[in-house]
């Protein structure tokens, strides 16, 4: 689990263990299910990436929104969304092998962040990764209930694929954009898990 995990389930627990001693049975067992939640939310499994160099795969547990076709800085790609409810695994995972050249915050609107709009106007954290085959990007975006982006990486780091890079508190969403000559292999409405799923593999 996620040692922040600790901090945010501490206090419904104690709370719930010190309303059960005054017998509020009710409150006690519905903080304490609430600390269990919380633990819940901020596990952390440990994942194994694909031994197939070309592949490229998901930075985040979810189900795939959209592939959509978006050029990057002029260049022509595909964006590849992905949802995360509550119930999935919130760290975040790089989705290639590489050196992280820029990282790029920018602070926004909250909206759902099942709402298309949410790509663009959201508070997002931008991961920009340089590879042997080209340039990677992904977000993390929050949504309306995720109000708290976390990263781990700084400018100039190198990540190998599947390696954790940050998370983001509670329901959010994940944006990667791949360049041209990438072959998606996932379509819209499938499940993810960041780390092992592949979502693309480079031609």
């Amino acid at each position: 689990m996620i040692k922040d995990g600790y901090k945010f389930a501490a206090v419904p627990l104690f709370a719930g263990i010190f309303a059960l001693i005054l017998h509020w049975s009710w409150l006690g067992g519905g903080l304490i299910f609430l600390g269990l939640f919380v633990m819940f939310f901020f596990r952390d499994p440990d994942r194994t990436p694909p031994q197939d160099p070309d592949t490229i795969v998901s930075p985040a547990d979810g189900r795939v929104m959209e592939i959509v076709e978006e050029s990057l800085n002029g260049n022509p790609g595909r964006r590849i969304s992905v949802f995360l409810s509550i119930f999935d695994v919130h760290v975040n995972r790089s989705p290639v092998a590489g050196h992280i050249t820029a990282i790029e915050y920018r602070t926004g609107k909250f909206y759902a962040a099942m709402r298309g709009r949410a790509s663009a106007e959201n508070e997002q954290n931008a991961f920009h990764i340089l590879t042997d085959r080209g340039e990677v990007v992904f977000k993390q975006i929050a949504g309306w209930v995720a109000r708290r982006i976390v990263c781990w990486k700084s400018v100039g780091d190198s990540v190998i694929r599947g390696e954790r890079v940050g998370m983001i508190r509670f329901g959010s969403r994940t944006d990667i954009w791949l360049p041209e000559g990438v072959e998606i292999l996932i379509r819209p409405g499938q499940h993810v898990a960041g780390g092992t799923s592949v979502l693309a593999r480079w031609k």
